[in-house]
């Protein structure tokens, strides 16, 4: 069965932006020339470039000067493995800005705490009654000034009552793990999450997601020798990133994917 007519010129537009015919900031021709160009209705012409803004591809800027623009398309790799280690040189802030600077963008966040109610399957991560209070540290971070993770730790009331830098409203320095170490509470054990699902509206909003962008979560509970000390949940943008882990003898791996050198 033949494609619609919508679905190749989609494709012809994406091929051009592919191998650089159409190159980023580039504007697509106006719908009167698409429909000139393609002999297409204007509907098979809006339902085709409604694909590429679908993928992340193009983009509608507003105003005369504006129309269907070629996006900048940002695929963050995120190594769990490397993530917020305690022996690491850098804080976790630190440590992800380099990260993502390795890889030839920008890195900013926005930081903000907050004092929540646990939801009942963090509480029983945490070990805690349900409804417990608990301190919220939400790192928004942007690549090219471009949103592309949530990360939401929580950390129990009672630690936060013995370590109160955890109540900081200001990014923490040598960030929470190293503190959390120097204060007694080494991590020493951590269980990993991976998963995806349709954004909730706040992460939709704070994130920019397109209608029908999932997210992939990477949930971190974080354990000392006696306690689960706190939960990490990211929420990454499913068309900005990518999550890989190294296990085994990173050197070697090394060798047959240079980007992944050890760190």
């Amino acid at each position: 069965m033949a494609q619609p007519k919508y679905r190749r010129i989609a494709d012809d537009l994406r091929q051009k932006i592919v191998n650089g015919a159409l190159r980023v900031g580039d504007r697509l021709p106006t719908e009167p020339q698409l429909q000139e160009q393609y002999t297409a209705s204007r509907n098979t012409v809006r339902d085709a470039t409604a694909v590429l803004v679908n993928e992340g591809l193009i983009e509608r800027v507003p105003g005369r000067s504006g129309g269907m623009v070629v996006r900048e398309k940002v695929i963050l790799t995120f190594h769990a493995h490397r993530a917020e280690m305690p022996a690491g040189p850098t804080g976790e802030t630190d440590a992800w800005r380099s990260e993502v600077e390795r890889q030839g963008y920008q890195a900013s966040q926005e930081f903000e705490l907050m004092i929540e109610v646990l939801p009942p399957e963090l509480a029983k991560r945490l070990h805690v009654d349900p409804e417990s209070a608990a301190v919220l540290r939400r790192c928004v971070r942007y690549v090219n000034g471009q949103p592309s993770s949530v990360q939401d730790t929580y950390y129990p009331m009672d630690l936060a009552d013995e370590v109160r830098e955890l109540l900081s409203p200001r990014d923490i320095p040598q960030g929470t793990t190293r503190l959390l170490a120097e204060r007694g509470y080494v991590q020493t054990g951590y269980f990993d999450e991976y998963a995806s699902r349709m954004p909730t509206p706040e992460e939709a909003a704070l994130l920019g997601l397109r209608p029908g962008t999932p997210v992939l979560l990477f949930i971190r509970t974080g354990y000392t020798v006696s306690r689960p000390v706190r939960v990490s949940v990211t929420a990454f943008a499913g068309d900005r990133n990518e999550i890989v882990s190294t296990h085994g003898d990173a050197a070697i791996i090394a060798k047959f994917r240079p980007e992944e050198e050890p760190q």
